[in-house]
């Protein structure tokens, strides 16, 4: 979770107001954030965990339900760092509505913003591409399949993919292999809740480009450019009450296009920033290490 801590820190440094916590979701697709200045961020709500018994053990691993209203917005953005998923989950969905507040605020430091971009046109994939999908992104397998040198999924759940599309799939274990031979990256945003980034950008480095897109996917440049990711496709909220409610109720990101614009932030240097973790002009990124 390094890279978590330090996109935590390095937003905290950037961003001093102190706002408090004005509505939480956890949906059974995503979770939701509402911090005091009106802003909303989601994050993926993790499934197939081994402790939903609903027992006094697994609530002291989950977010204290009924008494996050009011708390302070940088106490719920460290769960992003707890060992427990579902407060994670939490923590990453808050830190997406202090990005967002930041923004506004101060805006970004760099990179360009680029509303209703879907990130696989960000990307500019081509023919000769070997794309390694980490998570099973419907759409962007429809639109590649059969269009590129070569195409592989990597997710827990093989049923993610249609029979027609079983074929590309790849169990995590074999993540790895099909990395570190990827010209094109698509990791989805999830991976920040669940764990293993570090890991996937190392194996990865080779890549002609690296994309992180989905919901949970933040539009803050630093670390994520720092650490080799050129493409950040994720979510501008423009709804926030509406966001809250759809993720409440069980909604799936597809349903978030009534909440919410696509939008990609894009490294300046997409060459430098796609093979390898770059010199920041603050510091050197040490997110591999």
């Amino acid at each position: 979770m390094k890279l978590v801590a330090q996109w935590l820190s390095d937003l905290r440094r950037n961003y001093t107001d102190e706002p408090l916590i004005s509505d939480v979701r956890v949906g059974v697709f995503y979770t939701a954030v509402e911090i005091s200045t009106g802003h909303v961020g989601v994050a993926f709500t993790p499934r197939d965990l081994s402790d939903t018994v609903c027992c006094p053990k697994t609530a002291a691993g989950a977010p204290p339900a009924g008494r996050l209203i009011g708390v302070e917005a940088w106490e719920l953005a460290e769960y992003a760092l707890s060992p427990s998923a579902l407060r994670r989950a939490a923590g990453i969905a808050t830190l997406n509505a202090l990005c967002a507040a930041a923004a506004e605020r101060h805006g970004l430091s760099e990179g360009t913003l680029h509303e209703n971009l879907d990130a696989l046109d960000a990307a500019s994939v081509a023919a000769d591409d070997r794309v390694v999908m980490v998570g099973a992104f419907v759409p962007f397998i429809k639109r590649l399949k059969g269009r590129v040198a070569s195409l592989s999924v990597i997710d827990k759940h093989r049923e993610a993919l249609k029979p027609e599309e079983q074929a590309l799939w790849m169990p995590p274990q074999r993540a790895s292999e099909a990395l570190k031979n990827a010209s094109v990256v698509v990791l989805s945003g999830s991976v920040l809740v669940e764990g293993g980034i570090e890991e996937l950008l190392e194996v990865s480095g080779s890549a002609r480009v690296r994309v992180m897109a989905g919901p949970t996917t933040p539009l803050w440049p630093r670390p994520f450019f720092d650490c080799g990711i050129a493409v950040l496709g994720g979510i501008r909220v423009l709804h926030g009450r509406d966001l809250l409610t759809i993720a409440g109720q069980g909604g799936s990101g597809y349903l978030f296009e009534r909440a919410a614009n696509k939008a990609c932030l894009l490294c300046p240097g997409p060459t430098l920033c796609a093979t390898q973790p770059r010199e920041s002009p603050r510091r050197r990124a040490t997110c591999l290490g």
